[in-house]
């Protein structure tokens, strides 16, 4: 196959002065892009700054032959956002691919979570999300062209022990791209998922000797694909871990059609309505798939 290369093309990366962002950068310079990397180079919990991450990995682009600069604009606001993306333009032109990888963890159980170290996560995972896509968007629209990658998490999809703010914003952020790639389709403009599962300093007071390979450099190659033009999906997601890609998708069982329902009626009912040996997967405009399948089911059940 043509080697799938970023000539002539701007990218964004966020959080892309450590782990899975810096890895991201480097393979999208490798590979031609011309790349803004964006960190604060802030703490684990959001603390602080420290140009030092972003503009090192600026440097490792630029003494390899690329082209980067360093950005430590905060994404948790909607002027760094903006600040970031007219960087982009503002040295090249254009942005043509967008990843948001930037991240904080603040975990706390329930119990113990503040609304500050709730909100604080949310402002950089989820709002950061949606200040970069406002501010990048409506350029790719009038370009006809655009990619965006958009990270969540196992811990959006399945939950995890004291990640509430955690795993609401990596969930948000499938909503989100949803109607991303909705809303981009007639402009060219293309939004997924990547879930990717790597060994950085998030993992940090975890025991993982008994891990296999985890690097960030296995997650890379998936989310450089889907910022590529060669990425032939939209409002998908894309799980990347220990050398494993799968996708991941929304799937309900078939249920039950009754003209009226009671409460005992579902209890009788839940056998049959949490059976998933014949699950029912949109695909496309998934919103319209769902209810056309559920009032079809219901015209059937009338005909009766």
């Amino acid at each position: 196959m043509t080697e799938l290369r970023f000539d002539d093309r701007v990218a964004v990366v966020t959080g892309a002065g450590r782990g899975l962002g810096r890895a991201y950068a480097r393979l999208l310079a490798e590979r031609g892009a011309r790349v803004v990397v964006n960190d604060t180079g802030g703490s684990l919990k959001g603390d602080g700054t420290d140009a030092g991450p972003a503009e090192s990995v600026a440097g490792e682009i630029r003494a390899a032959g690329g082209e980067a600069v360093a950005s430590t604009d905060s994404v948790s606001s909607p002027e760094g956002a903006r600040a970031i993306v007219e960087m982009a333009c503002d040295r090249w032109g254009a942005v043509d691919a967008l990843i948001h990888n930037a991240g904080i963890v603040r975990a706390a159980s329930l119990l113990e979570m503040t609304l500050e170290d709730f909100d604080a996560v949310l402002d950089v995972h989820l709002r950061g999300a949606f200040h970069l896509v406002r501010a990048a968007f409506p350029r790719m629209c009038d370009a006809g062209y655009g990619r965006i990658v958009l990270t969540s998490s196992i811990g959006g999809l399945y939950g995890n022990h004291r990640q509430a703010n955690y795993g609401a914003a990596k969930a948000g952020l499938v909503g989100l791209a949803n109607v991303v790639a909705l809303e981009g389709e007639a402009a060219g403009v293309r939004c997924n998922v990547i879930v990717p599962g790597a060994v950085t300093r998030m993992a940090e007071g975890l025991d993982t000797s008994a891990y296999p390979p985890m690097s960030p450099e296995l997650v890379a190659p998936v989310a450089a694909w889907l910022a590529h033009e060669a990425c032939s999906i939209s409002g998908e997601m894309l799980v990347s871990i220990a050398g494993r890609v799968a996708r991941a998708f929304v799937a309900e069982t078939r249920g039950v059609y009754r003209e009226e329902w009671s409460m005992e009626a579902v209890a009788d009912e839940m056998d049959a309505i949490r059976d998933g040996s014949d699950p029912f997967v949109a695909e496309g405009d998934a919103h319209v798939e769902h209810i056309r399948f559920s009032f079809a089911m219901a015209q059937r059940g009338r005909a009766r």
